[in-house]
């Protein structure tokens, strides 16, 4: 136990002076001083020194608390897996993150924190994922650890925090430890008197167990001396506030205020006189999360699988001088308070980066952090070969919605045997028959630890819906909470990492509702987890659903959204070149930034995430298309469907399911205007990126750089203009003038939707042939084109 104090205290001592460095001696232009790590990090340090050092194993994975970022930093420098450089830039371009990420930080982080609560979530779900692996076959030999979150009191007030305890419950969780700091403290004041007390049944509602870590061991051995009784009643009655304030005015003030509450009472009296103004002040801030030994002897009493959420009594601060101010989390200790604090930790002037300063014996520590299970096999990042894609052929319908083709492509490849196919995870959000996933679950069944029939079946009531639940089943039915959805595919998105067990993650959910769960979707893609998520149905094409289930931003979302390649394909043989093309680059993992193709600027060998924009709306299918420059096209983002003459005086650009309203406009002008050209845009987020791309290299001196938007839009003659239509934003294809100068006329959705048929909605948004005929007209010189109105 003497070599996790004294890890306690050089991890205390690393992570301030860390974050000290970067506010008060690495020069600073900006002024800015930040605080905020500076008193949570203190909390937490007990904890982490007894989770990492004594209880966790190498297959456990952690998500540390974002505040807590500098003490798993000083952790990981202390272990040799940090560099000195990372730590003295912290929150410097280039230096170790302010809070933990996988992608941007070069220890070892299993789950990047940042956006309070996702971090929390991740871990249940990152636990359904290894139950999911560990099912199977193929993955049936990975070593089972423990999920871990590391909380912060005020992330309890998140709302997908309780989503996932209900997702849990309902898929049996186990092996998920959260440990939540109760400091009591939040950025803007005092956690409410008596909330846990709420949020504890809520947790035992859910079948966790609930440990309560209030009191350390000086204190629980004072409870033993006569008159110990009656101070444990004080300590625990006593508010959260007023406790705070206590702590930051130190050992005569709880001296006097004890006195004054308890003294005169013989046994308590003597009990608080035997100690000095510092060793009571010790006692009273030793709290359960802030001693080492009795977070090591509470994580180790656990020997079930059981979910289990740890409440850590911490002071925030703790062991600093500014611990229990209210002020704290934004506030910083001075120069002054640090040399002092400096003098009173035994860390040499000049020796302050040094990770074993001031340690009597620094040999012995070493050898006991050689043998710490946690770090004995080195950072934890594991592969998995890439899996062959067979071809992926379009269904044969002449008539078929890109909704339906899409599952109609999932059910193919749920009928095979192919290794990928096998490690498909399809989810959704109770959306499973509406989202056309029905025939893949009929055929590949749904997954839990243990096998349940179908009750519909057992009694031979006829169903298309064969709801067979089984360990070898694949598909992870969700209830209705988008968050849950992206955090199950950020985890098992990044499985092929963690245990070793690639996984192709497949979700679908309503279009509209990607924006629901769009802080999940921005931190699955942060962590550079690698998933596929369609969005369907989409935009004013579900005419009879009313406004609320229309999307209208989210091709906006594609183009905006790092590490996820957008696509909205209107015909089936696109959809099925795209996803043949998806389940590769899903696996790709280039690395280092990646050298863009030059054909298109795109960082294709890095890999990412795909999401598709589909439609229930049904479309007469194109013939057989095989030609590279299609396929090619259909990838980097648009081909020409009716390529420009050399005197175009309009392009009509569509993007997804007003496809057939440009096709038809454009036959309609070119019985009187044969120069009408018609481009079918797949992904405006990949010419908008090769486009964007491009000009930075060109920026950088390279003026061969051109894009594969240049190239289509380069040869149009300068006055022709461009007609974009999309059943979305307009804003999402406006852009294509700017390529090369030309004029544009956007149409698309801006205001929400109602109820109605498909052609009402068209007219009214200006989505129509009609409308569209109209807005050429108006840019032309010719005869008018016979049009309904």
């Amino acid at each position: 136990m003497s070599h996790l104090k004294t890890i306690e205290q050089r991890l205390l001592w690393l992570s301030h002076w860390m974050i000290h460095h970067a506010n008060h001696v690495r020069p600073n232009p900006d002024g800015i001083k930040v605080g905020g790590h500076q008193a949570s990090s203190a909390s937490m340090v007990s904890i982490m020194t007894a989770l990492y050092f004594s209880a966790l194993r190498p297959e456990d994975r952690v998500a540390v608390k974002p505040h807590a970022a500098p003490v798993f930093h000083a952790m990981q420098y202390l272990m040799g897996n940090q560099t000195r450089g990372k730590l003295e830039g912290f929150r410097a371009f280039g230096g170790a993150q302010s809070y933990p990420s996988r992608t941007k930080d070069v220890d070892d982080v299993d789950f990047s924190t940042g956006s309070v609560g996702l971090g929390v979530g991740i871990t249940a779900l990152a636990s359904m994922v290894q139950d999911f692996i560990a099912a199977k076959d193929w993955g049936r030999e990975i070593p089972q650890g423990r999920m871990v979150a590391l909380v912060g009191d005020a992330e309890m007030d998140e709302g997908n925090v309780y989503e996932v305890l209900q997702e849990g419950w309902k898929n049996g969780l186990r092996n998920t430890w959260w440990i939540i700091d109760y400091n009591r403290q939040s950025l803007d004041g005092i956690v409410r008197e008596g909330l846990f007390g709420r949020i504890e049944k809520i947790f035992e509602a859910f079948g966790w167990d609930v440990v309560k870590v209030k009191h350390g061991a000086l204190q629980r051995a004072a409870f033993a001396e006569p008159g110990g009784d009656r101070l444990r009643a004080w300590i625990d009655a006593c508010p959260n506030a007023e406790y705070s304030a206590l702590t930051y005015m130190g050992g005569a003030v709880w001296r006097k205020r004890l006195m004054d509450d308890l003294g005169d009472q013989g046994d308590v009296t003597a009990l608080i006189d035997r100690r000095s103004d510092a060793e009571l002040a010790a006692l009273m801030e030793n709290l359960g999360g802030n001693c080492v030994e009795t977070m090591a002897e509470t994580f180790a009493a656990i020997d079930h699988d059981r979910p289990t959420c740890f409440l850590a009594y911490t002071i925030k601060g703790w062991g600093t001088p500014i611990a229990g101010h209210k002020d704290n989390h934004g506030g910083l200790m001075t120069k002054a308070q640090m040399a002092e604090w400096q003098r009173h930790m035994g860390v040499p002037e000049g020796q302050e980066w040094e990770p074993f300063a001031g340690v009597a014996d620094a040999g012995g520590l070493r050898e006991f952090l050689a043998a710490v299970p946690f770090f004995a096999k080195g950072t934890r990042r594991h592969a998995d070969a890439r899996l062959p894609v067979p071809p992926i052929e379009p269904p044969k319908d002449r008539e078929i919605s890109t909704q339906a083709a899409f599952g109609k492509i999932l059910d193919e490849l749920a009928r095979g045997d192919s290794d990928l196919a096998a490690r498909i995870l399809t989810t959704s959000p109770d959306v499973t028959g509406t989202t056309s996933l029905g025939p893949w679950v009929n055929r590949r069944k749904l997954f839990a630890r243990d096998a349940l029939p179908d009750a519909f079946i057992e009694h031979r009531i006829p169903s298309t819906a064969k709801w067979n639940f089984a360990p070898e089943g694949q598909h992870l039915e969700l209830g209705i909470a988008e968050m849950n959805l992206f955090l199950l595919l950020g985890a098992a998105g990044l499985a092929h990492s963690l245990w070793g067990r690639r996984l192709i993650p497949v979700g679908t959910v309503y279009d509209p509702f990607v924006h629901r769960g769009l802080d999940a979707l921005n931190y699955a893609c942060y962590q550079d987890a690698r998933f596929l998520i369609a969005g369907t149905p989409s935009g004013v094409m579900l005419a009879p659903e009313g406004g609320a289930h229309q999307s209208i931003g989210t091709p906006l979302t594609g183009m905006a959204q790092d590490g996820l390649a957008a696509f909205e394909p209107a015909f089936a043989d696109e959809l099925a070149v795209i996803m043949e093309w998806a389940f590769d680059y899903l696996q790709r993992e280039g690395g280092g930034g990646g050298d863009p193709d030059e054909r298109t600027w795109l960082r294709d060998e890095t890999g990412g995430s795909v999401y598709l924009r589909l439609t229930t709306k049904p479309l007469e299918q194109p013939g057989k298309r095989h030609d590279d420059a299609f396929r090619q096209g259909t990838i980097d983002g648009a081909y020409w469907l009716r390529p420009p003459g050399p005197n175009c005086a309009v392009v009509i650009a569509y993007q997804g399911a007003v496809a057939d309203e440009a096709i038809a406009a454009a036959g309609l002008l070119g019985e009187h205007r044969r120069d009408i050209a018609v481009l079918a845009v797949t992904s405006a987020d990949r010419l908008n990126a090769g486009w964007t791309a491009a000009q930075r290299e060109r920026a950088r001196g390279n003026p061969r750089a051109r894009a594969h938007v240049e190239r289509l839009l380069g040869a149009l003659p300068r006055d022709c203009a461009i007609l974009t239509v999309i059943d979305g934003h307009p804003a999402t294809l406006a852009w294509l003038g700017s390529v090369a100068g030309h004029r544009t006329i956007p149409h698309g959705v801006e205001h929400f939707g109602q109820t109605g048929t498909i052609g009402d909605l068209s007219r009214h948004f200006g989505l129509d042939r009609d409308t569209i005929v109209r807005a050429v007209e108006a840019l032309t010189v010719g005869r008018p084109a016979r049009i309904a109105g």
